[in-house]
């Protein structure tokens, strides 16, 4: 099996190099930048499977990389943050970064958010991918419709209106996820532990965020916020 290919970009030596070994005894291939405009070049050259961002690299800042990135790819992004509560963590998630780990990290804890990333990348790449549990089949051709929008889990495509419509890996995972129960309202705890694979409560502004993005990609009326309890889709 092909080793993974990760885009690291640190300007930090220490967390750079450390980490970078630490990547490497875990079997993944590592390709590390210094700065932002490096980062960018690696990335066009070497086209990795995962990009992983700290926040505040020289050159080109970590969330304008990103941006650059989610241009041209829906490859995974982490971004990594020294501060849990900074702005900078929504910043990321608003311009397409997948997760985010706080900074200073445990390196198994790294591993396994790159795996569970990796994974969802997986599943929603194509059928047969590993993940979510397959959403039930509607007679014609298992094509869901909600309204103008149609979901086609086989064939991992969304229309709204006839035009197709380009969602990432987690954000298409996250509308299978409402797609599977249309009209019920699903907890960001819940959505956390399907989506991301969190299996403890985890900070929701990744599912708000997300939610955010998808609204905009298929409409801000079809995912209702239930106050209190979380969001669904409209039937």
């Amino acid at each position: 099996m092909a080793e993974t290919h990760v885009l690291f970009v640190e300007d930090d030596d220490v967390i750079r190099e450390a980490t970078q070994l630490a990547l490497e005894r875990d079997g993944f291939l590592v390709t590390a930048a210094p700065d932002g405009l490096t980062g960018l070049e690696r990335f066009r050259a070497d086209r990795p499977d995962i990009a992983l961002l700290d926040v505040m690299v020289p050159g080109l800042d970590g969330v304008s990389l990103c941006r650059r990135i989610r241009d041209e790819s829906t490859v995974p992004v982490i971004m990594l943050s020294a501060r849990a509560d900074s702005i900078d963590v929504v910043l990321g998630l608003e311009a397409g970064a997948d997760d985010y780990v706080t900074k200073p990290f445990d390196g198994a804890v790294l591993v396994a958010r790159i795996r569970a990333v990796l994974r969802r990348f997986g599943h929603a790449s194509g059928p047969g991918g590993r993940g979510a549990e397959p959403v039930p089949e509607e007679p014609d051709g298992g094509v869901l419709r909600f309204g103008d929008l149609e979901v086609d889990p086989e064939g991992m495509e969304v229309r709204k209106g006839g035009h197709q419509v380009a969602l990432t890996p987690t954000e298409m995972r996250l509308l299978l996820e409402f797609s599977a129960a249309p009209g019920t309202v699903l907890s960001r705890d819940r959505l956390l532990e399907r989506v991301w694979e969190y299996g403890w409560g985890g900070d929701t502004r990744v599912v708000d965020v997300h939610v955010q993005r998808l609204r905009g990609k298929i409409g801000q009326d079809r995912i209702e916020t239930v106050r209190g309890f979380g969001y669904k889709l409209k039937g």
